[in-house]
């Protein structure tokens, strides 16, 4: 579990948008996370403490003077035991307050004593969001080391259409996760990831492409960036993932296009992580209009495509780590291997696609990682475990 041993203080403020937090508090806990829930009085207007109590199993805590707790200064243990604070819907008075050093209850104290990371997602009518006084206070907040959870736009709970919306509760988790679940040791370095596969058309219909999801480049992407590194992740049109957070996402659609972001993007990176399907072969010719049938065989002529690998190989910096993806039927290591030296690459992750939970489109992945060091199988296990292992060879590079 991503979040096992830390304790996240997540703060409820008074703003309608307090029914979204449930479901991150459940989300916390199933990562491993102690959570701890804090509210206004003003919120329990909205949404009853007994909802976090159930969910996180710990007694939420409202009032300062609560003459029901242990035998400890609350708003100091708390603040000292928390590795993150969460402030979820955060109201433009809370925010007044906290640019202020204004500490009137349970929810203000805590975070004024407390010296761990602090996230502040703002919550409000779109006018209130966007005053100037507002502005400044979270500009303020900024200046003290908050981090100021950026607000998303559409229809509001008064009926106004605009800024000023809670985050959905997956990005709020996302940023917890950023913060807490990985060391960040690759902090300081670009990644360069691809992921997914080339599309050559033929005609403006139809295409030449494989089978690839994109599921391996993405969960490196994710791994490098929840330990610090900056990443850019050049992903294919045909993919259908969710967007991988806090990461530079460049959209390719040819091996053509593949090539040119990868010249325009990983020359200057400290590691390239080659996981996208690249076509080795593409219609020679692409017809100006639809290829339409007729009897008897078509024979269409393929061209070679650039090698991408090959390029990288021969014209990289020192310092850039090269890392390839080799997808076999048979004679893995030797294969691979080969490929390894002849691209001049770092290191090489090689798969069997005949293989039980190896290969395209599952979230599963047995691979065996060959460097000139040496040779490491690695047991079936999900392509998360796999990311991780290719993060260590970055940071260890």
């Amino acid at each position: 579990m991503l979040l096992k041993n830390k304790t996240v203080v997540l703060g409820i403020t008074g703003g309608i948008a307090a029914y979204k937090m449930p479901n991150v508090a459940h989300a916390l806990v199933k990562l491993g996370a102690d959570v701890h829930v804090l509210m206004t009085k003003n919120a329990t207007e909205f949404i009853s403490p007994l909802v976090f109590e159930t969910l996180t199993r710990r007694r939420c805590q409202v009032d300062t003077f609560d003459r029901n707790f242990q035998y400890d200064v609350a708003h100091i243990s708390l603040a000292n035991a928390a590795d993150l604070m969460l402030i979820a819907p955060a109201t433009a008075n809370v925010i007044a307050k906290l640019a202020h050093g204004q500490a009137d209850d349970m929810l203000t104290t805590v975070t004024l004593a407390a010296t761990c990371p602090k996230l502040v997602a703002p919550a409000m009518n779109t006018h209130m969001l966007e005053n100037p006084i507002t502005q400044d206070n979270l500009k303020t907040l900024e200046h003290y080391g908050f981090t100021v959870i950026p607000s998303g736009s559409g229809m509001l709970a008064c009926g106004d259409v605009g800024s000023g919306r809670l985050p959905d509760e997956g990005m709020l988790v996302d940023y917890v996760l950023r913060e807490l679940a990985c060391a960040k040791d690759l902090k300081g370095k670009k990644v360069v990831v691809s992921a997914g596969a080339t599309q050559e058309p033929m005609d403006p219909v139809r295409y030449l492409t494989n089978h690839s999801t994109g599921k391996m480049g993405y969960a490196v992407a994710r791994a490098c960036m929840l330990r610090g590194a900056d990443v850019t992740l050049l992903a294919s049109t045909g993919c259908t993932l969710p967007p991988v957070p806090f990461v530079k996402t460049v959209p390719f659609t040819t091996a053509a296009d593949l090539f040119e972001a990868v010249k325009a993007n990983a020359m200057d990176a400290d590691a390239l992580v080659m996981a996208a399907a690249v076509a080795d072969y593409r219609p020679a010719t692409v017809a100006a209009d639809k290829v339409k049938k007729h009897d008897g065989e078509m024979n269409i002529a393929l061209e070679r495509t650039d090698d991408i690998l090959a390029w990288v190989g021969a014209h990289k910096p020192e310092k850039l780590f090269v890392c390839g993806f080799s997808m076999e039927t048979r004679d893995l290591i030797e294969n691979s291997t080969a490929k390894l030296h002849k691209k001049n690459m770092d290191m090489i992750v090689a798969n069997n696609l005949k293989v039980p939970g190896a290969g395209f489109g599952v979230d599963t992945n047995v691979v065996t990682i060959i460097t000139a060091q040496g040779v490491t199988e690695l047991p079936l296990q999900s392509k998360d475990a796999v990311a991780g292992h290719i993060a260590d060879a970055i940071a260890g590079k």
